[in-house]
């Protein structure tokens, strides 16, 4: 198999992987294992962002020694694929025993691992940056710039692929929510209705009943009036009569 042929085939891979449910961590598998075989690495790994904070995290790893040294590159605060993520920029080192000042902690570690050369390329879409490939070699010498941007075009895959998911799972946390207070208004639409036939009052005043009765129970307002409309809650305990 040709090299254009195995990136081709790799790119169809990754995009079979985007069923409507599918799996991010296995995306990410994939991606790494692709990356090694398509640009004759040693091994790649994938850091992303947690998703409340900037704190990255490993994610993938093509082999325990590439998730040992990414371990270890997070405990040292420094390396290529934090610095591809805080910079939202390619990172190239043709030669890692040359970049003892750049990464005091990392480089060493990087090269006792066995590892002579690496790339990051930075997971972003616009204006967000979500984490970070890592790509190592034995051999001396950065990647080219033909490799560099199919690693990037599988890099541009997956991270499309991860935000559209959130955006997904995002929509429908705020639907929930909507259905839930469309719900919920109904609820205390039919609580108001409730107290004000049995108790002889206006809506606004039965409206007030309910809300001083959750506020002084530390009570939600829509439980309240749920447990009014099924009747585990009496309207004159609302009311303040009993």
């Amino acid at each position: 198999m040709t090299n254009q042929q195995l990136l081709l085939d790799t790119l169809v891979e990754l995009a079979d992987n985007l069923t409507e449910d599918f799996d991010v961590v296995e995306l990410l598998t994939v991606l790494t294992d692709r990356c090694v075989e398509a640009f004759d690495l040693r091994a790649a790994g994938i850091m992303l962002a947690a998703p409340m904070g900037a704190e990255l995290r490993v994610m993938s790893s093509s082999s325990a020694t590439m998730r040992d040294l990414e371990l270890y590159e997070l405990q040292a605060h420094e390396g290529p694929c934090l610095d591809a993520y805080r910079t939202s920029q390619k990172v190239a080192d043709g030669d890692l025993a040359d970049a003892s000042q750049r990464w005091p902690r990392f480089a060493p570690a990087a090269l006792a691992a066995g590892f002579r050369s690496v790339n990051a390329i930075p997971m972003r879409l616009r204006g967000a940056t979500i984490g970070a490939l890592n790509l190592f070699r034995v051999d001396l010498g950065a990647m080219d710039d033909v490799e560099v941007a199919a690693a990037q075009a599988f890099a541009d895959v997956a991270t499309i692929a991860i935000l559209q998911q959130q955006a997904a799972l995002d929509a429908q946390v705020v639907n929930r929510q909507l259905n839930h207070a469309l719900e919920s208004r109904v609820t205390l639409e039919q609580a108001k209705g409730i107290m004000a036939e049995r108790g002889v009052v206006d809506l606004d005043t039965a409206f007030r009943r309910l809300r001083t009765f959750a506020r002084n129970e530390n009570r939600r307002l829509s439980d309240v009036a749920r447990d009014v409309v099924d009747g585990t809650l009496s309207i004159p305990a609302v009311a303040g009569d009993s």
